[in-house]
């Protein structure tokens, strides 16, 4: 049981469609995982075993099947619009809180055959890289209970590393899919925004978060996350950032005509040696598939960096404000700590943010431009492994490196809009996960799956113990 729970997305679909396993069984299995390890993790946050049966028969009962995802059990990040499920977004304030329609990717979910298992636990209002809150508690990693699986897709990642689903959804506006992932052991992809459409998720993406936020595929391997992309995404009419860009299939020559440029570090903030050595050893496995790969770093990462903080910490808060106004007693200790980190930069002016917002666009064009020669990077997704509940600051090469800052080599990718995938590719001294980016130009994101793909079939997802045992 272990085995099904733990293949890959693609391998569980053909079991069904073969006739060799029923929706049911499927299902079942899945059920079984979630029963024996979800006490321990806490990564879901609405759950209903009869609620998946009944799902499951109706599937089995079908005539025909749905589409290419037909039986396969998917979880949802509990900030996506899912009707008949709460999606409370992690706050008191939303409390009970139960959409009666689903948002755009989770209806594609459901038209494609998908069997939704349920909605997973994220941070309170989703501002933190770890998941925990007043509503469902702590989420838990697999690979170390005293670690966090991340945030703020953190119980969707716990979820798929550890068997009890076999993909899902999360969002992703500094990192949320692709900090979980690496934490996790697990492969993701932050899509350039619109690519997936966003619409239905709580809160909207809207404002600066059109260009930060973006709804993501995440499962085992890179190819169970393309399979999703290439289902979920398309045109949505009534999304104003939702391009009609069509689909593409770079051959294997196209990807390699693509050259990659990598790096290390930022040159501010350093890395693991592990993490060092996990860039390098993709680098090597990227050459070895006959791709030119050479040392390179946008000159414009900490300018992107700064923005980012702007838009998200500094916006982030004054778009929560009129919602929290008299009610902070009510908020958790992970969201009142981002408010105070927010509080002390300050809210925005109104020149600030303008200036702030051609800021942005002119660095973008800047650093797509410096891409030119490099349209493909390859680069850490955090300095750090999984960290323990409630640290915020570590020591590296001798120096302290502080939380947000240890996220930074996200931060970058949201400011620019470009799709960003992650691959599991290391492992930490304690024999953590660790993950690496790689990262394409805006609306390429087959390109990053692609390229991604070769890494994942170089190194890839390995079970944490728990989910064998």
């Amino acid at each position: 049981m272990n085995d099904l729970v733990l293949a890959p997305a693609a391998r569980q679909l053909e079991l069904v469609r073969t006739g060799e396993l029923s929706v049911t069984e499927l299902a079942e299995a899945h059920l079984q995982q979630i029963e024996r390890l979800n006490p321990e993790l806490n990564a879901f946050a609405d759950f209903d075993a009869d609620r998946v049966r009944a799902q499951a028969r109706q599937l089995d009962a079908a005539r025909e099947t749905r589409g290419a995802l037909h039986g396969l059990p998917v979880t949802i990040k509990s900030s996506i619009a899912t009707a008949g499920y709460r999606c409370e977004i992690g706050s008191l304030l939303h409390k009970g809180e139960v959409p009666v329609e689903d948002a755009v990717v989770v209806a594609r979910l459901r038209a494609a055959g998908a069997l939704i298992l349920g909605t997973t636990n994220c941070p309170e209002f989703l501002m933190a890289y770890e998941t925990a809150n007043l509503l469902h508690g702590r989420t838990r990693n697999p690979w170390d209970l005293d670690r966090t699986p991340g945030g703020s897709s953190g119980g969707e990642s716990a979820a798929i590393a550890a068997g009890m689903s076999a993909a899902g959804l999360g969002s992703d506006s500094g990192g949320s899919v692709r900090v979980p992932a690496h934490f996790t052991g697990i492969c993701s992809l932050k899509p350039t925004p619109g690519r997936i459409p966003g619409r239905g998720h709580l809160p909207p993406c809207v404002g600066p978060f059109s260009i930060l936020g973006a709804i993501g595929p995440m499962a085992r391997t890179i190819g169970d996350v393309t399979l999703l992309f290439r289902e979920l995404c398309g045109h949505d009419s009534l999304d104003p950032v939702s391009p009609p860009v069509a689909l593409t299939d770079p051959s294997p020559v196209e990807l390699r005509a693509k050259a990659i440029g990598f790096f290390e570090d930022d040159g501010l903030v350093p890395v693991t040696p592990e993490t060092r050595a996990a860039v390098n050893d993709a680098a090597r496995a990227l050459r070895e598939a006959g791709f030119r790969v050479e040392p390179f770093r946008p000159r414009t990462l900490e300018q992107l960096r700064k923005l980012w903080w702007k838009f998200f910490v500094q916006c982030g808060a004054m778009f929560y404000e009129p919602e929290i106004r008299g009610k902070r007693g009510k908020l958790s200790s992970i969201f009142n700590e981002f408010l105070g980190i927010a509080e002390a930069a300050g809210p925005l002016s109104a020149s600030e943010l303008l200036n702030a917002w051609a800021e942005l666009d002119l660095l973008r064009a800047k650093t797509l431009a410096e891409m030119s020669e490099y349209p493909v990077l390859l680069c850490p997704v955090a300095s750090i492994p999984a960290f323990r509940h409630n640290e915020r600051a570590w020591t590296i090469d001798g120096r302290s490196v502080e939380y947000l800052d240890a996220m930074r080599y996200t931060q970058w990718f949201n400011a620019l809009a470009c799709p960003a995938a992650v691959i599991p590719v290391g492992t930490s001294p304690e024999g953590l996960p660790i993950g690496v980016q790689i990262v394409s130009r805006p609306f390429e994101d087959e390109v990053a799956l692609g390229v991604a793909a070769v890494v994942d079939a170089a190194f890839g997802y390995r079970p944490p113990p728990m989910a064998r045992a």
